[in-house]
């Protein structure tokens, strides 16, 4: 029962976080654009629109448990892309908060590492492909 719990409250947390992400790239995805301009990205409303997508696909696999070991393990990546692309060593010196969010994307990363290793448990788990 404890284990059971524990997947499935590190499934929603993950799900929650990606889905938090996704609604402010829906609601802002100007700033979203700018924010990726920012730091040198060709086509940024491309690519907002692109993680926007990307990241609702992941809240689908957190929370139903599709495709979720793949997903986890493409998150994982994901994450340290943006902690590389945008909190970076090049950002520390402007600000020490950025060091910080750089370092929390990694334990961001461990935890979907070790999701996708894990998989998504046997409950509310969505079977696909069959």
């Amino acid at each position: 029962m404890a284990r059971t719990t524990a997947v499935l409250l590190g499934r929603l947390i993950f799900g929650c976080v990606f889905l938090m992400a996704t609604y402010f790239k829906f609601t802002g995805m100007e700033a979203t654009a700018g924010y990726i301009a920012s730091i040198g990205f060709p086509l940024p409303l491309v690519f907002a629109w692109l993680a926007a997508l990307f990241e609702l696909a992941l809240v689908v696999a957190f929370f139903t448990g599709i495709l979720f070991s793949p997903a986890a393990a493409l998150a994982g990546l994901y994450v340290l892309f943006l902690a590389f692309a945008f909190h970076g060593p090049a950002t520390w010196t402007a600000s020490q908060m950025e060091f910080g969010l750089f370092v929390d994307h990694f334990s961001f990363f461990a935890g979907l590492m070790f999701a996708a290793a894990h998989g998504p448990g046997d409950k509310l788990v969505i079977k696909w492909p069959r």
